[in-house]
């Protein structure tokens, strides 16, 4: 099975409205649905990506400080946060491309951190079944924009349902999770 490429993506979108393929996606003499559709796919890849997947999240991932003692992070940060367990004195949140602690009111760190992180891949780094749903839920988005059809948009929601359900369960599958996963669970079980 080939996987779908931002152009298939765009094609699919475009088509859900009426419109006729396209060869290419780049140039400067794109039409505007064209670019109406990159821009609506864009956003709902960092969208689908923003919940945080099996794919695109790493745990006890460390981040180092620079020699002023901040810590920048990746461009491509969609998420972060420091396990609870291991560091209860500090409260960070990111803001811009650098972290910062609410609960010391600074961007200054005395130690580098171990965290959980979730990062936007580009549409190409994607596993096929979230290619699959943000293409579909993208598609929604774009002929709702584009056009407003009720009927178009009620069509497309099933499959975008349906493509959801498939991309959790691959996700799943994926993670090797179980009931211990979650410390509450955990907690309760080791009494």
């Amino acid at each position: 099975m080939a996987l779908t490429s931002k152009l298939e993506a765009v094609n699919t979108m475009i088509g859900v409205v009426g419109e006729s393929p396209v060869n290419s996606i780049s140039g400067s003499s794109l039409p505007v649905s064209v670019v109406t559709a990159l821009n609506v796919l864009d956003e709902v890849n960092r969208e689908v990506q923003s919940e945080g997947w099996h794919y695109n999240t790493e745990h006890v991932y460390p981040l180092v400080r620079d020699a002023s003692n901040k810590i920048n992070l990746p461009a491509n940060t969609l998420r972060v946060d420091v396990p609870i367990d291991k560091y209860n004195d500090i409260d960070i949140v990111q803001r811009g491309t650098t972290l910062y602690d609410r609960k010391n009111h600074t961007d200054v760190f005395g130690e580098d951190l171990d965290v959980s992180i979730t990062f936007e891949l580009t549409f190409e780094q994607l596993p096929q079944q979230f290619r699959s749903y943000i293409t579909i839920r993208a598609a929604r988005k774009f002929a709702n924009r584009f056009l407003g059809s009720p009927e178009i948009e009620s069509f497309t929601l099933r499959d975008e349902i349906n493509s959801k359900a498939t991309a959790i369960d691959s996700d799943s599958e994926n993670a090797d999770r179980n009931i211990f996963d979650n410390y509450d669970v955990l907690r309760v079980v080791d009494r």
